[in-house]
């Protein structure tokens, strides 16, 4: 066991956020803490680094561990470059090779007993150089930037002219490189696209610590946990599994809780009418009687009613009318920025009945095809045509529909004047906002609160075409399901931009991949695209320029691709071969080295055992970069 927490209670006013919780964590054990937004997992978090103080109850880490804690909003001064900031993470390892580098200049002049001194010294401090992965710390913050999503021609840029999302990317990588024996992450993956979150699983599957993070992401949570620590209503309770198993088993256990609810309650009710009945007889021992069942019920242990299952949001999306078969064609559509090209001649058809989910890292384009999709910015080539009684509802995920002035009464009311008070005050307690709650004004609200007045305009709007520009963001994982649910059951045409790749599993019936300023057609959920979307890479070249390539089975390509991949093949195994006899020639005259520096004639001659120092870290450098090449060749 690394980590404890015993018996944390802590409340925040009159709210008890944290009930008597306690779990463990062990040695690489990976854990996720989930619950609702406003649960206390961030809280958690921060008493566990000592943030905060518990109102009672303790955190015990195990005797010399380190923890190392990522907070969901960074704000990183400093005038260093992106490349420089993750550098000083490795500051030891930098001043330990000075202080080797210093010690070979100084041995050059020495002799007799101080050269020995000298040089027991330098082989100490090599070993302890190489120990700490000296010899590729710089290829390891390369490997950590270009994970996190910076390209090279970024690595220059200063800290303190990035955005915030760049910020939390540069302090995750700080973070990583320290390694830690716990690392706590508070929604690593907000800021991060589709391929870093990916690398970042595959980091943090290897990863030698221990790993505890706060997710909304169910697919990263599927992927990289074996512990699931629930906070639901105050109380903790941890359930081991991914996030699927945590979902099965918590489904069963409140089933099982609601049942010994409803049968207790049904009880309950039973004796409360004899009671009465035996009362009412009005003599002695009847009354005694009712007595003695009455001290029983006190004596009760009353069980609470569990939470009802998605008792939050409720949303029912149906359109109004039926549109034509053909709901959406593009044709030849182009669109730049300046020099920027974001793509190029895309042509593609959506039909009624489709949830198309359009895919694709950072700044390829995506929410400028949906803003061009709804007449809020003009391609520079190409057209579009909706089909017929086609009615569009459009989700922005920078909520620019939604008018920071007005009230959410005022909002509803002012777009939907013919709806009464009642049908307005119902919508939007269907969103949870009761109360006064419907007068607060929009520009108030937080980023979640807008979110779901969009969503509750959207339901209002019974639009048979939904565009949505990343819907799920600043939802909790039980709004994310309940709207999964609301677009599964949807009868209209569904077209969004999303990277919650749980979502897009769930909802997608097809996927457009924006990747070299064309789209890739996949027809099936996440986990086929991921499936076929090797099958696809020799298509990909930027020479292609086809409009939309069909995911298509190996035995369906054609004999030039065929002959095309049977080539790549044969280069890859062939580049594998050199680079494996490479590595095994290298990694031989290692050992080698190795041993002459054992011989009292090599190590008590300064020239030669300079020479075979500098070979070997020439030799080590090589070796990285074939390890690395042989990685992906492999």
């Amino acid at each position: 066991m690394i980590l404890a927490c015993q018996s944390i209670h802590h409340s925040f006013g009159a709210d008890t956020i944290l009930k008597d919780a306690s779990f463990h964590i062990e040695e690489r054990e990976k854990a996720a803490i989930v619950g609702i937004n406003g649960a206390g997992k961030s809280t958690l978090l921060k008493i566990i680094v000592h943030e905060l103080s518990p109102d009672s109850g303790q955190v015990v880490l195990a005797k010399g561990r380190t923890l190392g804690y990522l907070a969901q909003h960074q704000d990183l001064e400093s005038s260093r470059t992106i490349y420089q900031e993750l550098l000083e993470v490795k500051r030891d390892v930098i001043e330990l090779e000075s202080r080797i580098r210093a010690l070979e200049q100084e041995m050059k002049e020495l002799s007799g007993n101080s050269l020995s001194i000298a040089l027991e010294t330098y082989t100490r401090l090599n070993h302890e150089f190489e120990q700490k992965n000296g010899y590729a710390y710089q290829s390891e913050v390369t490997g950590v930037l270009k994970g996190l999503g910076f390209p090279e021609e970024e690595f220059d840029k200063e800290v303190n002219t990035l955005s915030g999302g760049q910020k939390t990317r540069v302090s995750l990588g700080k973070l990583l490189l320290s390694r830690p024996d716990i690392i706590l992450l508070d929604e690593p993956t907000n800021h991060l696209d589709m391929a870093s979150i990916a690398w970042l699983e595959t980091f943090l599957l290897n990863y030698d610590g221990a790993v505890i993070i706060v997710a909304h992401d169910r697919y990263f949570l599927n992927r990289v946990v074996t512990k699931v620590i629930e906070i639901d209503n105050g109380q903790v309770t941890a359930f081991q599994g991914n996030y699927s198993d945590y979902a099965a088993k918590k489904a069963q256990l409140r089933e099982a809780q609601m049942t010994a609810w409803l049968n207790q309650q049904k009880e309950i009710k039973h004796q409360e009418e004899v009671i009465a009945k035996l009362k009412s007889f009005n003599r002695e021992k009847s009354i005694r009687r009712a007595e003695s069942r009455e001290k029983m019920l006190d004596k009760m242990d009353v069980l609470e009613k569990p939470t009802e299952v998605r008792s939050d949001m409720h949303i029912h999306l149906e359109p109004q009318i039926v549109s034509g078969n053909d709901v959406l064609t593009v044709e030849g559509l182009s669109k730049s920025f300046g020099s920027l090209s974001l793509f190029q001649d895309l042509n593609f058809e959506i039909k009624r009945g489709e949830r198309v989910a359009l895919i694709g890292n950072n700044g390829t384009g995506k929410t400028t095809i949906l803003k061009i999709l709804n007449g809020l910015l003009d391609a520079d080539e190409g057209s579009f045509c909706l089909g017929t009684k086609v009615k569009i509802g459009y989700y922005d995920q920078e909520h620019h529909v939604l008018h920071m002035e007005k009230t959410l009464f005022e909002e509803i009311s002012d777009a939907y004047p013919s709806l009464d008070n009642t049908k307005i005050r119902s919508t939007l307690a269907a969103f949870l906002f009761t109360g006064d709650d419907v007068f607060k004004r929009i520009g108030d609200l937080s980023g979640g609160e807008r979110g779901r007045v969009s969503l509750a305009k959207l339901m209002l709007s019974e639009a048979n075409f939904l565009i949505l520009d990343e819907p799920t963001n600043h939802l909790d994982i039980v709004s994310k399901e309940i709207l999964e649910e609301a677009l599964n059951r949807y009868t209209g045409t569904v077209l969004y931009v999303s990277h919650d790749r749980y979502f897009i599993n769930t909802t997608a019936t097809r996927i457009l991949d924006l990747t070299e300023r064309q789209l890739v057609n996949y027809i099936g959920s996440y986990d086929y695209y991921l499936e076929k979307r090797e099958e696809l890479s020799p298509a990909l070249s930027p020479d292609t320029r086809e409009p939309v390539k069909e995911a298509a089975p190996a035995g369906k390509l054609d004999w030039k691709q065929q002959k095309e991949k049977q080539a790549q093949i044969r280069k890859r195994e062939n580049d594998l071969k050199r680079t494996e006899q490479e590595i095994f020639a290298l990694e031989s005259r290692t050992k080698e080295i190795d041993t002459l520096l054992t011989r009292e004639e090599i190590y008590t001659n300064t020239t030669e055992c300079l020479k075979l120092h500098q070979e070997k870290e020439s030799l080590t450098t090589r070796l990285e970069t074939l390890y690395t090449q042989w990685e992906t060749l492999a």
